[in-house]
């Protein structure tokens, strides 16, 4: 087994402020997708950023490693579950430092000294009373695991995942939720900072804190594969209580109240970085053990939105699962990390297919960041042979391109203060698409052509190169390899925010390196059949192909049905040609010269009145009609009677009596309004 705790570096001097930020550790369960992988890469942005502007920071982050889910899928593998975790957790720390991650501590809740500090820690709560043994009886979320009530489930499933649950009763100790439930509400209505975004707080206090606190189940005893229980061996710690105690047993926290110097630097953590999914553990379970701990609780808990593939949440059962080595094997590294922190809105979902991703690198990355970048580096060659020169001949439109990068750092701290990372890269980019536009003002190879113009042309490519400069800086925590590419195109070293306080610290006479291209525009549909094995063009066609042949078989289908036809029967389709509308009597008057002629004018809807003419005059007085609301089939063609014209025909009733026959016209409601077709 490899190391359960790794530590990458000693941290800063004293006279920092210190920052404790800690991702959820990754359960492991399986092999962790592009979609868990977000939250390391988004951690590490911060603390990276954190770090650049002055702080000393401490970045935990982990494997979570207990549980029945993990020792079902070791037996179903035929391991041991040791051997399971390791090989799990292998794969999880190779992913995050493939992601370019900087944390300080890689954990494992194997590890021995956190067994030992979980098991003192559970034998302190029991001894104080907020432990008690008693027994469980409910339905049982294996995934999540997580007890439920039937009235909790939603259509019966797990209301956290959605996926069944299973009837289970056992012996267990509970702790006491309801004992602190009111000095929790009084700490998240008197920290409002505590729980972030909003959202997941009014979630939290509305849904579990006002219905009121069950007791939690915080042992179990229908397998072994956790941190038994020192005094009484049929139990093993549940896995809640020992996997959030991770961000302080492996702090320096000490049971018996001898913290090292780390936890009294670093607790209270700054930030939890967390999925949205396990906010409920986080700020509701988390903080009431630390309240019965005697301990202070983190500053903040901020619950993350989910990356979505296309229009659903990363599932290996639903076959949608992206992982990140594969897209850092097709993109790279700061191409990937650029989609999932730009992409993600602060409280929303983000949503990630590979067309997505390669149109982004397209746009931003090749379009606005490399081309600047490349071209600004080629003229400056291309010009003055590589020697940035000296800025003199300024003009008006230099001052908005220096007032955007010297406003840079205060606003991305702002943006960064509140954990807007997306919008943060937003003002990073203003600064280049900024640059760009620059570009097509000035037009350098303009300025090129004339002689008299060399000074000007000069103090263009500095402000260029020096909002370069601004924007490689401030953009480092996110793009990290990017930003040292950049500084080598510069050829300077990255002297941090406290060089960006005036413009103009790029020296001239200073050589710059040689032109190379960041981010190459890729070949969307080429790519895209590399990654699938699927040519979109012939897709294409065997798309369209497919939709003639369904269509030809619509087509012979209804043919066939229309010859099915008795004799005698009309089809559908004829009857549906039939337009039977409602019609209001205008004005209604026998023809001259014609025993059965009426002549009706009609409303029907239209603004325009209907003549139509009907053989009714034996029937009804014309008089008598006048008003009445008829039926008129309206879609027949003209045709004359008696030398005048008919358009249309009105429904009538006719049965055989004796002597004769007798006709009722198709009368409706007079609240029927005239327009309105019979179907």
């Amino acid at each position: 087994m490899w190391c359960a705790v790794f530590l990458r570096k000693e941290h800063q001097p004293m006279d920092k402020k210190p920052y404790y930020i800690s991702t959820a550790i990754a359960y492991t369960s399986a092999k962790p997708h592009i979609g868990n992988t977000y939250e390391i890469v988004l951690a590490d942005a911060i603390a990276r950023y954190k770090r650049m502007t002055g702080y000393d920071v401490y970045f935990q982050t982990g494997t979570d490693e207990h549980g029945q889910k993990i020792q079902d899928k070791a037996e179903a593998a035929g391991v041991t579950p040791q051997a399971y975790v390791d090989g799990v957790a292998g794969q999880i720390h190779e992913i995050w430092d493939l992601m370019n991650t900087t944390y300080d501590k890689f954990v494992r809740t194997t590890d021995p000294m956190h067994v030992e500090k979980v098991q003192k820690i559970f034998k302190k709560l029991y001894d104080q009373g907020d432990i008690y043994k008693g027994s469980y009886k409910g339905k049982y979320c294996t995934p999540c695991e997580s007890f439920w009530t039937e009235s909790q489930l939603v259509d019966g499933c797990c209301p956290d995942c959605g996926r069944p649950v299973v009837d289970a009763e056992e012996e267990a100790y509970f702790f006491k939720m309801s004992k602190y439930a009111d000095r929790l509400m009084k700490h998240i209505e008197g920290h409002p900072e505590f729980i972030q975004p909003e959202s997941r707080k009014n979630e939290m206090v509305n849904n579990f804190l006002k219905p009121g606190l069950q007791d939690l189940c915080v042992s179990r005893t229908s397998f072994d594969w956790g941190i038994p229980v020192t005094f009484d061996d049929k139990h093993v710690v549940y896995v809640w209580l020992d996997a959030l105690t991770n961000y302080i047993t492996f702090c320096g926290y000490d049971p018996d109240g001898n913290h090292d110097e780390h936890y009294k630097r670093f607790w209270p953590a700054d930030v939890h970085l967390i999925g949205k999914d396990i906010i409920r553990f986080h700020t509701i379970y988390w903080p009431i053990f630390l309240m019965a701990l005697g301990e202070e609780l983190p500053k903040q808990v901020f619950g993350h939105p989910w990356l979505l593939v296309g229009d659903g949440k990363m599932s290996k059962s639903t076959g949608n699962v992206i992982y990140a080595d594969d897209l850092v094997k097709w993109f790279g590294v700061d191409a990937v990390r650029y989609y999932v922190l730009h992409e993600i809105p602060f409280a929303n979902d983000g949503v990630m297919t590979y067309e997505m991703l390669m149109e982004r690198i397209n746009a931003d990355l090749a379009n606005v960041l490399g081309n600047l970048v490349n071209r600004t580096i080629a003229m400056s060659h291309k010009y003055f042979d590589g020697v940035v020169m000296q800025p003199g001949a300024s003009e008006p439109v230099d001052e908005e391109l220096k007032a955007i990068a010297l406003a840079l750092p205060e606003k991305v701290e702002k943006r960064m203060a509140g954990l807007h990372v997306a919008d943060a890269i937003d003002e990073i980019f203003t600064l280049l698409r900024r640059s760009n536009k620059y570009i097509d003002e000035t037009m350098p190879w303009a300025l090129a052509k004339d002689e008299s113009q060399k000074e000007r042309l000069g103090t263009v490519l500095y402000n260029l190169l020096e909002s370069i400069r601004f924007a490689a800086i401030m953009i480092k925590p996110h793009l990290p390899e990017t930003a040292d590419r950049i500084f080598a195109q510069l050829n300077i070293e990255d002297k941090g925010v406290e060089s960006l306080a005036s413009f103009g610290a790029l020296e001239p006479g200073h050589k710059v390196g040689q032109a190379e291209v960041l981010f190459a525009r890729i070949d969307i549909p080429k790519k895209l059949a590399e990654i699938t094995g699927i040519d979109p063009e012939a897709e294409k066609k065997a798309k369209k192909a497919a939709k003639e042949a369904e269509k030809a078989a619509k087509k012979a289908e209804k043919a066939k049905k229309k010859a099915e036809i008795p004799e005698g029967c009309i089809s559908i389709d004829e009857f549906a040609k039939v337009e039977m509308t409602v019609c209001k009597v205008l004005a209604c008057e026998n023809v001259e010269k014609s025993e059965k002629l009426l002549k009706f004018q009609l409303d029907d809807g239209s603004g325009t009145p209907r003549q139509i003419l009907s053989g009714i005059a034996k029937f009804y007085k014309a008089e008598d009609l006048v008003g009445k609301t008829l039926v008129a089939c309206t879609n027949l063609p003209p045709r004359k009677m008696m030398g005048q014209e008919s358009n249309g025909m009105i429904l009538s009733a006719v049965r055989e009596i004796e002597g004769g026959e007798e006709l009722h016209l198709v009368m409706l409601d007079d609240a029927v309004p005239a327009g309105c077709k019979l179907c």
